[in-house]
């Protein structure tokens, strides 16, 4: 193995040292730069220089993400700065945004809430039926973004971007062909693509079939049996010109994930079975874009969306013939329109509204293996429960001189009905009145410094209100009682870019109220489970320094790197707030040509001891914490003709680690070979 490793390596330096001749042959000097501004829109729904806003942002190129081989849309997030990653099972990956996670981070597609009202709270596997080869990038926001996107978005918001689509002059064909394997059998995958474009039309399409074997751990780690789980997806997105100012998209999406095991329930508790089969997602839009330009009137954006989430888990204890399944669909209806407008380079902004409305279909089956004997029970949520939202919005920005002032403002509205067979019938209307400010100042051609305040909502959902079942080690009662979650949140940030280096800091404080947590009701039990009720319990705050930079060293060298420290703490329990990361970051290293790209990457993690009480009864977490971690991985890639090649290594020194709060540990030392096709 070690001849194995000493091999790798030294085709890595020789790659290097041979890159590193082509360049200094290159015809231009080595100071030009690459860095180029930052082109965002989750910021304010609308394109703008990263640079100029006063939000913490950051843009993931899924370029980059398949250089790096980085395997789900989950996994690409642990680059993103200010993002650390959990992982409940293989199958899963849960991001933290300064400190909050699940429920209280807001997910999008192409600006679709991908986030329903059966989302639960904590680490969960709902970013990871993102197709990463669908994507073509993922931006993140981090800090509140209720006002521009609604409820959930607490701590912070990720929009996965479809790939863009680009008209040509003349009828052009494009196809790929992508296979990927990894050592110890974690990786198979297949992936075909399909492009056409003309002056009027384009589209692309693909198909992705994947089977990922078990993880393997470093060091006495080893085979975590059983974490391997399939997948199959399917996406599509065609766009066609109206006109010279207006065009038609549409987007469909498929994914389907099979028998995905919860790993650490069968290795630390009493389970035989216990697994997510199946996880899917379904997602279609139409959306009509018209420039307009009359007036202070610039364009209009209709969207037409239908989203359906279908999760289906087993269980079955060690030493019973008993097979719990559950099955939990919800079906999503949304309708949004906006329009931007602007006058005199003075005053933009963007105003619209957003209806959509869920439906929950929830089912239990018991059946005795042994008999053949099935019983129909309450599912988990109740069947046929609708969760419906409503909401208007206003993001302004007024320019003068040097000086930009932010003010938006939104109404959220939901109406939540549920008839349920052991609840009755239940009406509850949860609204909420959220705004935004914000000062930036130019402080000369390259750099900025802005303060900011925002208002943020998070309305209880269906899981919190209607919930009655086994959830973790508990048994969770419903409580109709509950009122929506709410924070302030003030930032301080510096932005710099100019040719050569790009670098942002920040400092923040959140502040949440009226938090929805489990608890213990006092001496109740059901079927041996501690028996829980969600209630608007707790207080807390969150703050923390967030700083990442890039550096062009030469035409060809990047370096980057970004460091993240959050702390968090129930004031209501005085104690440290469940889950909150440690301090983490990375530092990665770049060189490419025309044809060669290579890369190291140092990730790290310090020691997470500050626990609450759920922590340390947390079977996920050690005795006393998580320790402190550092992983460092390599990546090379070279084209030629029609065909890419790239090679990755990880975690090179074969580290056992773990990010706090996982149900797994992550990889250990191990080989990704990727192969692409162009036809």
């Amino acid at each position: 193995m070690k001849k194995a490793i000493a091999t790798i390596c030294l085709i890595f330096v020789l790659f290097s040292v041979k890159a590193q001749n082509d360049y200094r042959s290159a015809e231009k000097d080595t100071l030009e730069s690459r860095l180029l501004p930052e082109i965002v829109v989750s910021a304010n729904r609308i394109n703008s220089v990263a640079v100029n806003t006063p939000e913490a942002i950051r843009v993931l190129q899924v370029k980059a993400v398949h250089e790096k081989q980085l395997r789900t849309a989950s996994e690409a997030l642990s680059i993103s700065p200010g993002v650390f990653v959990q992982k409940t099972n293989h199958g899963g990956g849960s991001p933290f945004i300064r400190g909050l996670t699940g429920n209280q981070t807001l997910l999008l597609i192409d600006g679709v809430r991908l986030s329903n009202s059966t989302m639960r709270y904590g680490p969960n596997q709902y970013f990871n039926t993102i197709d990463v080869f669908s994507t073509g990038k993922i931006e993140v926001l981090r800090g509140n973004g209720s006002v521009q996107y609604g409820s959930d978005a607490l701590g912070g918001t990720i929009q996965a971007f479809s790939r863009e689509l680009d008209i040509s002059e003349e009828a052009v064909w494009r196809g790929s062909l992508i296979s990927r394997i990894a050592s110890h059998g974690m990786e198979q995958t297949l992936r075909g693509n399909l492009g056409f474009s003309n002056d009027r039309s384009a589209f692309h399409s693909g198909i992705t079939w994947r089977n990922f074997g078990d993880i393997v751990g470093g060091d006495t780690t080893g085979r975590q049996t059983p974490t391997g789980y399939g997948e199959f997806d399917f996406d599509f997105k065609g766009m066609v010109r109206l006109s010279s100012e207006s065009s038609l998209t549409m987007l469909l999406q498929s994914v389907k994930q099979n028998n995905i095991p919860i790993y650490h329930k069968i290795l630390l508790e009493n389970y035989s079975v216990n697994k997510t089969d199946p996880q899917q997602r379904r997602l279609a839009y139409l959306r009509l874009n018209q420039e307009i330009s009359k007036g202070a009137l610039e364009s209009i954006a209709i969207t037409a969306s239908w989203q359906g989430t279908l999760e289906g888990r087993e269980t079955r204890k060690n030493g019973s013939y008993m097979l719990r399944s559950e099955t939990d669909r919800v079906g999503s209806l949304g309708f949004s329109a906006e329009a931007v407008f602007s006058k005199n380079g003075i005053w933009s902004g963007n105003s619209g509204m957003e209806i959509y409305n869920d439906r929950v279909s929830s089912k239990r089956t018991d059946t005795d293996t042994g008999t053949g004997i099935s019983t129909n029970k309450r599912g988990l949520y109740p069947d046929g429960a609708t969760m419906t939202s409503i909401a208007a919005y206003s993001l302004n920005t007024f320019r003068l001189d040097k000086w930009s002032f932010t003010a938006d403002a939104r109404f959220n509205t939901y109406i939540v009905n549920v008839a349920d067979e052991v609840l009755g019938k239940t009406s509850l209307k949860p609204s909420a009145l959220v705004g935004n400010a914000a000062v930036l100042r130019k402080l000369n051609s390259s750099s900025s410094l802005f303060v900011s305040a925002n208002r943020g909502f998070r309305a209880p959902n269906i899981d919190d209100l209607g919930t009655l079942g086994i959830v973790d080690f508990r048994y969770e009662t419903p409580n109709f009682n509950l009122k929506p979650e709410s924070s302030f949140q003030y930032q301080l940030g510096y932005k710099y870019q100019d040719e050569k280096i790009r670098g942002d800091f920040f400092v923040y404080r959140n502040e949440l109220y009226d938090l929805i947590t489990r608890v213990r009701v006092e001496d109740q039990m059901i079927d041996g489970y501690p028996l829980y009720m969600k209630e608007n319990s707790e207080r807390a705050f969150i703050q923390g320094v967030e700083t990442s930079w890039e550096l062009s060293v030469t035409r060809s060298w990047i370096v980057n790197g970004s460091m993240t420290y959050t702390y968090g703490q129930n004031i209501t329990k005085d104690e440290p707030l469940r889950r909150i990361p440690p301090l983490f970051g990375l530092l990665n290293v770049d060189y490419r040509n025309k044809d060669f790209v290579f890369g190291a990457e140092w990730i790290a993690a310090a020691k997470q001891s500050r626990l609450a009480a759920g922590d340390v009864d947390d079977n996920r977490i050690p005795d006393g914490g998580t320790p402190g971690w550092n992983v460092i991985n390599l990546n090379a890639a070279y084209s030629f003709r029609f065909a890419t090649f790239e090679l990755g290594l990880r975690n090179i020194f074969n580290e056992d680690y773990r990010y706090h709060g996982s149900g797994i540990n992550g990889y250990g030392r191990s080989v990704l070979l990727t192969v692409m096709i162009d036809i």
